[in-house]
């Protein structure tokens, strides 16, 4: 652990003292991260070069992404690579809650690794089958409940957004609700994921919304004036989401349009499910639809169209799911369709940071 390291060294030196500071710590976890990302990506993308191993396009998908085939993918893994590092570094180690995210965000990464690396060998987009890949998932998330709820005795009780006083405890049923935040926040990132930058920097927002919910429901001032549940290992976590987000902008370097390389399941599967296990952690599980609402919209997309097709006999509600495909398909181009979808992302993190003083 870097950061207390130095902070002992404030009995020689004052100046030290700032690394006992939140605030301080998660600039210096974001730095960090973007700059591990930027140094690491270009000789990771000359191996997935050398190596061969590109995407491999949907044939189903739109007919121009046919000539993103090859492009490296896999990106991911520097990603959580530089995530991994940098909690050890900045983070307070003895923080359950750090491991947790942790657990959860390199354990759905590892789960996508293995679906990228089989569709790279198979030469086909054909990785894990779906229910191998939900059963691997199920198991992680059953892992993090037992653990969190078990083992740390956490709370099961349901915090609903705008209500004071309107409070349920899930008990068992905690297991069942966290499946559905996790495996959904993980899966919607993946749909999310189809093209260049689309899917990091809606990520990023989203991170940067959960920061601010970290830090305050780990801060007992601002928890009880705003209403909200007081959660002591809370504010660690806002260290966390800043290294995400330092993480997320060292990727955005290389993904942005024309990506220089993809960020495969391993990322877009770990990082997507280490924001669902954070907002349970601070009891912010509603607000993840409202930051997070362009991913549940890619998600309802293609639940909408496969569930309108099968009633309808093969009728489709838009002209390709996921949505993002929809637009692309009706004459946007494709990094209009990405800015886009950015400014609707950021336009959701400002609504779900508005609703704290909703209560």
């Amino acid at each position: 652990m870097l950061y207390q390291f130095l902070y002992s060294l404030t009995d020689y030196f004052s100046l030290f003292n700032v690394f006992k500071y939140i605030t301080f710590r998660m600039i210096c976890g974001a730095i960090t991260s973007f700059f591990l990302v930027y140094f690491l990506m270009p000789p990771f993308i000359r191996f997935m070069k050398l190596k061969q191993f590109g995407q491999i396009v949907r044939e189903e998908g739109p007919s121009h992404h046919k000539k993103k085939t090859g492009t490296p993918t896999m990106g991911g893994t520097v990603v959580l690579f530089a995530i991994l590092v940098c909690c050890i570094l900045w983070c307070n180690l003895s923080n359950p809650f750090v491991w947790l995210v942790l657990l959860v965000t390199m354990g759905f990464g590892l789960v996508g690794f293995l679906d990228d690396y089989l569709k790279i060998k198979r030469k086909k987009n054909l990785g894990l089958r779906a229910r191998e890949k939900i059963l691997l998932q199920v198991f992680l998330v059953g892992l993090f409940y037992f653990i969190t709820f078990k083992g740390l005795g956490f709370s099961s009780q349901l915090v609903f957004p705008f209500f004071k006083n309107l409070i349920i405890d899930l008990g068992i049923g905690y297991l069942l609700f966290s499946m559905l935040v996790i495996l959904g926040s993980s899966n919607a990132m993946n749909l999310t994921d189809g093209l260049d930058g689309l899917a990091i920097v809606p990520f990023i927002v989203v991170a940067g919304v959960y920061s601010v919910l970290s830090y305050v429901v780990g801060n007992i001032k601002f928890a009880t004036y705003l209403l909200l549940p007081y959660i002591p290992y809370a504010s660690e976590l806002a260290i966390v989401c800043a290294i995400f987000i330092g993480a997320g902008l060292g990727f955005l370097w290389y993904n942005s349009y024309p990506a220089e390389i993809f960020m495969g399941d391993v990322g877009s599967l770990g990082l997507g499910a280490g924001l669902g296990s954070i907002a349970i952690l601070v009891k912010q599980e509603f607000l993840l639809v409202i930051a997070g609402a362009l991913f549940v919209m890619e998600a309802l997309s293609v639940m909408l169209q496969v569930a309108y097709f099968k009633l309808t006999h093969g009728k489709r509600i838009f002209k390709m799911a996921p949505l993002h495909h929809h637009f692309e398909l009706l004459g946007w181009p494709e990094n209009k369709v990405v800015v886009r979808f950015w400014i609707i992302s950021l336009i959701f993190g400002l609504i779900a940071l508005s609703t704290l003083k909703i209560r």
